[in-house]
Order: C-alpha cells, then structure tokens, then sequence
C-alpha cells in the first residue's frame, strides 16, 4: 500500500470480520488512508451470531474473554467502563467478572459494538479519516483493472469508487423453502422466527451448536426451566403443549462434544507446519501438499512429549484407521450417556486446569487445515470432506456447560431425543407444510416421518460459486469457481463416472473437483477465470471461501485472515507456495 497517495479502502461489512481488518488498518502506521465501512444493519460489530439476526437472551458464546484476541481492550477491562445498563441487562458485575467464564452472546455483541467505536476514536486522534455507512446493503461490485479500481453499488445510494476493497460480508443462510412453506426453516435464525408455541413433534437437522440455539429458544416457548438448590435443571412442558417434542437427526446420532479446558487458549497457532516445510511437501508429492503429512505433522506428532500414552497408540493409525477408531467408541455408547460421561470428564478437566489434550489438538488440526486447503489434491479433498471433518465438527464444537444441563433437563423430561440418519438421508418439504425425513434405519428398514415444523440446523453452509452475491463480479469472470486437480486421473475418471457432478474434465484433459465458493489465494485476494490474481479485491467472508478456506474459526479465522491481508496490503505478503 502505497504510502505517498491517498489510499480508498472500503470493508464491506461491519461485524466481527470488518471489526478486525479496521484494527489491522489503524496498526499498519498509514495514515494516508481513507477508510469506508458499509454495513447492512444498523449497528457495527456485533455481525449476525452476537446481534437480535443470530441470538437471544438464552444464547452464550462457546468462548471466553481469554480465548478472544484482544481488540481494543479485553472484555474483563471493558467491563469496568461499560454503560450500567448494560452490565445489569444481563447481570454483570464488573468487580466479580470471570475471564474464563462464557457470556450471552448479546453482550459479547455489545462489547464489539463498543470495540468499534473505541477503534473509530483512536483513527480520530491519529489522523485517518474513518466513514461509516450504517443501514447500507452493498448489491453490486464491478472491477475496473485497466482502471485500478472498484466500484462499490450501494441499495439507495449509488456506487462508490475505490482503491481497494475487503468484502467481510459474514454469515448468510438462503432461503429455499422458508417463506413458502409452512413450518419450513431453512435455519433458526434470527431465532425470533421460533418463537413458537406447538403442540406436536419438531424435526430439526443437525446436532451442531446451531441446533442447540434452535432446542434452547423453542424449548422456552413450550415449556419452562426450573432450577433446585443443587443446581440440577429440569423442564416442564406447558400445559397447552403436551405433545412437543424436539427430534435431532444427525448422520452418527452423536451430540457435539463439551466445553473443557484449553491448555492453549489461542490453539496452537504457532505449531503450524512451516512455509518451507508445504512447499517441500509439495515438491515431493506430484505437486500436491499430503492429507496424511498434515494429520501426522500437525495432529499425530504433538502428542509425543505430552501425551506420549496416547501417541502410542495412534502412531501407526493412517488417518481413516483414527477416525474410525474415535468415532467408533462414541458410537459404542447411547448418545446421551456419552454426553453426560464427557461432561463429567468436562467439569473434571476445568477443575484441575487439565486439558484433554486430543480434543484440543483435532481442534488445532483444524484451523490447521485452513492454510494448506488449497494445495490438497481431490481426492485428499474428499477424504477431509468425508471422514476427518465429520469427527472434528463432533469434537471441537465445545458446547458450554449451562448449554449441556438444559439438554439433560429436556432429555429427562422425554421432550428431546437424536436420531442417526447415515449419509444418504434426504428432507423434503412436506405436502401440507413441513418436512419428510427419509433415512433407513439401524436394521437396513426406510424411515419416512413427517415433521409439521422442520428446522434445518446443519450450520453456516459452504455455499456454490452460484450463491456468490456480487453477479458484476461473476459476470465479468473477475472470480472463479474453487477447484482442486485430482493427482490420479483414474480416480477423477471413476467419479465422474459413477455420476459426481462436481467433477468435470478441463481441456488439457484433467479431472477437478468443484469445491464450495471461490478461487482465493493465500492473501485472500480473488482470482479470475484466467488464473490472475486481483490485487484490488480481498475477501474474508467465510460462506464464499468454503472451499479452499473449510474451517469456521469464528474470531480466530477474522484474527488470522486480517493480519493476511494487511501483510498483502503492506506488500510484505509470503510468495505463493507453488
């Protein structure tokens, strides 16, 4: 970034992401910049999970004020100056606040919202010119190279000229059926919408952290949480609404596993395997960075000094050998057994500040994969798609404490039950409203129930290249479709065959596999049709990166992605690995 003009810089989008590339802007020491903001909503910071589009009163975080990188100032020196009204909404006291403790996720909102604007004062005082353009839905992006710039089209207001531009435009859940039929969610958000009252079983898809925000709001709408001297909860149904049920459908019938202690409370960022360590890989594997030297770089191998009992007995397990084992001995288990067996051994590990230590080491596995994604081959692709991620999205969901005993208490109660579905269950919309869940059975038998309310509840989708918002954009071939080569040409040969319709043949006869989302690459900036690089458009909005970016690392993923592309910005970014 060039620091003798006066640089445009536009953040499309002002939630958490857009909140942590404005800091990257302030720390880079330029301040020939104009920065604009535009966000949809009228408020910053607080993005969809933390404001009334994401939660509730009854909705927490799964971190901690010591888990989060700090922004401005942490939540626990926040608080201290926090306007009163909004410590006694929701019940905190500055002088006995718990950095380890979870919090509503309306007042996590709230401390991003002032984030922003303690930001926006320190931009004041050092001299960058800082707009906010509330209340402003971006519609369009049209890039002029020849021009170097992009224009930015804003719903009511017209379009924007600009040097450069970082589209952090968050979560979006697409409507597909929601709207037209009854009783048909596509997700639980906002979660007003579930604001219920029902007399019947509800089909929910998932048994994520997005279900449990589903459970949580509709269980509270049909019946009441009551708390005893010990601190056990129970629920009671309403008396209009004895025949409410929650039904979970999962493809394992597993629940998500529970919060613990984290050794390292960032995960292990500075483990990750070297720059020179991938490109060497590469070299040495047809072109292609190893599945299997990812999972025993950055997962088998950080056992060997403190955990060396379990080392020994994963070192020799390949990766499918790992998961089969680990998902095995949870399937073993009825599932709300296991669930109450983690949270015992949960509470123990926050009580004697012990991690368990291979949890939090598949939870570093994962953000590990971020980075090399785009290196894999197609077929290592599948294998992350198909086996490493159905554990890992189990495992490192972390689901609170005060999340687990409102699903013990509605379990007890015989309103909440999950159900294994396998890979190939389908849902569509019922005739009168509502869903048909088709699956077969344990014994092999088809299952065929309809729902009169469904929630879809499987989380923030890796959306389609065909999902991407910003058609002027897609229509000049400024962004592309991800893909990824398969290394055996038999392999992409023999899916196509078998009627993959994500697999297609280019014109040098080479098999790839589609991938969600975009082509980036790792400075997050867009690629054309033709393989070149944009230098002007960077993006960090997780559903249109699914593909080569597959984790969700919430706070850690804006963290890591906005020091990126300042890094790229400030031309001090890393060469390409290939």
């Amino acid at each position: 970034m060039s620091q003798n003009l006066m640089q445009r810089i536009a953040i499309l989008g002002g939630g958490p992401a857009g909140l942590f590339m404005y800091k990257r802007l302030l720390e880079s020491g330029n301040t020939n910049v104009e920065i604009q903001i535009f966000e949809r909503k009228s408020y910053l910071g607080a993005g969809m999970p933390y404001s009334i589009e994401g939660a509730n009163s009854e909705h927490i975080t799964n971190v901690s004020d010591n888990e989060i990188p700090v922004l401005f100032s942490s939540i626990e020196d926040w608080v201290k100056t926090a306007p009163e009204e909004i410590l006694n909404l929701f019940g905190i006291d500055p002088l006995n606040f718990n950095e380890y403790k979870v919090l509503p996720r309306l007042f996590f909102g709230k401390y991003l919202s002032a984030q922003f604007e303690l930001l926006r004062q320190q931009a004041e005082k050092i001299g960058i010119r800082t707009i906010v353009n509330l209340n402003s839905e971006v519609t369009d992006i049209i890039d002029h190279p020849s021009q170097g710039k992009v224009d930015v089209f804003i719903a009511d207001t017209g379009k924007q000229s600009f040097d450069t531009i970082i589209i952090c435009t968050g979560h979006n859940w697409p409507k597909k059926y929601e709207g037209k039929v009854s009783g048909y969610y596509d997700s639980p958000y906002p979660p007003k919408k579930l604001a219920l009252q029902l007399n019947h079983p509800v089909g929910i898809k998932g048994s994520s952290l997005t279900a449990i925000d589903a459970i949580r709001t509709m269980a509270r709408f049909n019946g009441e949480f009551e708390t005893d001297n010990n601190g056990r909860v129970s629920y009671v149904l309403n008396s209009d609404s004895p025949e409410f049920r929650l039904v979970m459908h999962s493809r394992n019938g597993l629940l998500p596993a529970i919060r613990f202690h984290l050794e390292d409370s960032h995960l292990g960022k500075e483990v990750l395997i070297s720059r020179q360590e991938m490109r060497n890989n590469i070299q040495h594997n047809g072109g292609f960075i190893s599945l299997d030297y990812i999972f025993e770089k950055n997962f088998k191998q950080l056992f060997r000094e403190k955990a060396p009992a379990f080392y020994a007995k994963v070192k020799d397990m390949a990766l499918e050998e790992f998961v089969d084992t680990m998902m095995g001995m949870r399937e073993e288990i009825e599932p709300f057994t296991l669930f109450r067996k983690e949270y015992v051994e949960a509470e123990q590990s926050i009580e004697r500040e012990e991690s368990i230590y291979w949890k939090e080491m598949l939870a570093i596995l994962s953000y590990a994969m971020n980075y090399p994604a785009k290196y894999l081959s197609a077929e290592d692709m599948q294998r992350l798609q198909n086996v490493l991620m159905p554990l890992i999205s189990i495992v490192i969901a972390f689901v609170p404490q005060s999340s687990c005993k409102e699903l013990f208490a509605l379990h007890d109660a015989g309103v909440l039950s999950i159900v294994a579905v396998g890979n190939e269950s389908e849902v569509s919309p019922g005739e009168t409203g509502g869903a048909v869940y088709l699956y077969k059975d344990e014994s092999g038998n088809d299952i065929s129930i309809h729902f009169q309310t469904f929630v879809d509840c499987v989380g923030q989708p890796h959306l389609s290249f065909q999902d991407f918002p910003f058609k002027g954009l897609v229509n000049a071939g400024a962004v592309s479709p991800a893909m990824l080569q398969f290394q055996s040409e038999d392999a992409g040969r023999a899916e196509q065959d078998k009627g993959n319709e994500m697999v297609i043949k280019d014109n040098n006869e080479k098999y790839h596999l589609i991938v969600p989302g975009v082509t980036i690459n790792d400075n997050f900036q867009i690629i054309d049709r033709y393989g070149k690089t944009n230098e002007r458009i960077y993006i960090m909005a997780v559903p249109y990166i699914g593909g080569f970016n597959p984790d969700y690392s919430g706070i850690d993923f804006c963290e890591a992605a906005s020091e990126t592309i300042m890094k790229s910005l400030s031309g001090n970014e890393a060469p390409e690995l290939v």
